[in-house]
């Protein structure tokens, strides 16, 4: 859904990751539904949850869609699925204390209403011996923007649009309902779990 850079906080004098959507999706999200969703999902707080420190639209020179990024803090570490790629299938105690640090991320998140519908293993950081959800937002954001479609007449299949990952979706999800609930979650989690 994005392309990642690694960029130079000059502010503060950091590194940080700046994720900018591919202009299909930022065209089909809009900038208001963008920015409104990642709003919400920056106020969550939590030492499971990578945090969200800046997100904006660059405008179009030529008056079209502008490109819509979010920035977070650079991570030390390696996704889960790069880990699963690397070692192949997790020892039941590293499998239990992942599960149960994002099952806590989650938590919290589902407690303020946010469900985060992207859960699988790219979404996963890895750094020392704790796990970082991340890219809480994008795919409610998404999922709202196909909703307004299929309302107009549209289908997923003509946004052109994943909502989610489909190994790890629902069935709710992949019945292309908009309205999941934090169990479309505790489900990919499941999938995750097994696959570790």
């Amino acid at each position: 859904m994005a392309t990642v850079f690694l960029a130079h906080d000059v502010k503060h004098d950091r590194q940080v990751a700046v994720k900018v959507l591919h202009p299909e999706l930022a065209a089909v999200l809009g900038a208001e539904r963008f920015l409104r969703e990642i709003r919400i999902a920056a106020q969550l707080q939590h030492p499971h949850i990578l945090t969200l420190i800046d997100s904006g639209e660059v405008p179009s020179p030529g008056g079209g869609p502008g490109l819509l990024y979010y920035v977070m803090p650079f991570v030390e570490g390696e996704s889960l699925r790069e880990r699963l790629t690397r070692d192949g299938r997790l020892s039941p105690s590293d499998t239990a204390r992942i599960l149960g640090e994002v099952l806590d991320a989650l938590g919290e998140a589902h407690r303020h209403g946010i469900v985060h519908r992207d859960i699988k293993p790219e979404n996963i950081m890895l750094t020392g011996r704790h796990a970082l959800v991340m890219d809480f937002g994008v795919a409610k954001a998404a999922t709202a923007a196909a909703g307004k479609e299929m309302a107009a007449g549209g289908t997923l299949t003509t946004l052109g649009l994943a909502i989610g990952t489909p190994v790890y979706m629902s069935p709710e999800q992949a019945a292309g309902q908009t309205q999941v609930d934090s169990r479309a979650d505790l489900y990919a989690v499941g999938v995750v779990g097994y696959e570790m």
